[in-house]
């Protein structure tokens, strides 16, 4: 009886061992996407790529003030009037940093001189009686009323100017009807003798300057929006005496 046992059992064992080994169905296998091909980095060499974005110095004097010794422009071709429309309208202050009297002439601010005499006081009125061949000779200035020191005065709305500290602004003029106006009086001849007095005085004609403050944009940050900003402007022309 035991010995049956151990030969059926060594006939099961056999059956099992020579029965053929499946492997486990796990599915279907996910399909993955190939790998992308990446493109190599871009080699520039030695030099880097140039971009378009230039640098803004506002020091630079602008295309209106070209072949001018001044420090101001009374008109501008490349005036960025879009953008001070776009600066006062998102601008809730305006109203408070604005102010200007348009309408200024001699009348109201030369005591004693009519916007009418004040007109007519230019280079031709001063060198008509001129007897001199140069506007330093002593009889150059002998002539009729007017300036002992002749110069060139404008009732003007400059629409760009230098600062106090050499930076190029714009001012706010002429746009949606609003104006800043300056009376600007320039020397005709500085450092020439004054008119109608003796050589001997040794007399010369000095320029002045006054300080504005003006509503300004800067063509360089526009984002900055409106400010006030300061600038030196000449005002007069007199006529000094040495000691």
């Amino acid at each position: 009886m035991a010995l049956s046992s151990l030969v059926i059992l060594a006939l099961v064992g056999a059956t099992l061992g020579s029965a053929p080994h499946h492997q486990p169905a796990y599915g279907h296998r996910p399909a993955y996407r190939p790998a992308p091909a990446y493109h190599p980095a871009p080699a520039y060499g030695h030099h880097a790529p140039k971009y378009e974005h230039e640098y803004c110095d506002p020091t630079a004097a602008p295309a209106c003030n070209a072949n001018s010794t001044l420090s101001y422009c009374l008109e501008d071709d490349e005036y960025p009037t879009y953008e001070i429309k776009g600066a006062i309208s998102a601008d809730h202050l305006f109203a408070k940093k604005y102010a200007d009297v348009a309408d200024q002439s001699a009348d109201d601010l030369v005591d004693m001189v009519t916007k009418d005499q004040e007109e007519a006081f230019d280079y031709s009125y001063y060198t008509g009686a001129s007897t001199g061949d140069s506007p330093y000779d002593v009889t150059h200035w002998a002539g009729p009323e007017g300036y002992i020191c002749p110069s060139d005065v404008v009732y003007a709305t400059p629409k760009r100017a230098a600062n106090v500290e050499g930076k190029w602004r714009v001012i706010v003029n002429d746009v949606h009807y609003y104006s800043q106006t300056a009376r600007l009086e320039t020397c005709l001849f500085p450092e020439a003798a004054c008119r109608a007095l003796a050589p001997c005085y040794q007399s010369h004609c000095t320029q002045k300057s006054v300080y504005h403050r003006l509503l300004s944009f800067d063509p360089c940050d526009p984002y900055k929006g409106l400010f006030i900003d300061i600038y030196k402007l000449p005002s007069a022309c007199s006529c000094h005496i040495p000691a």
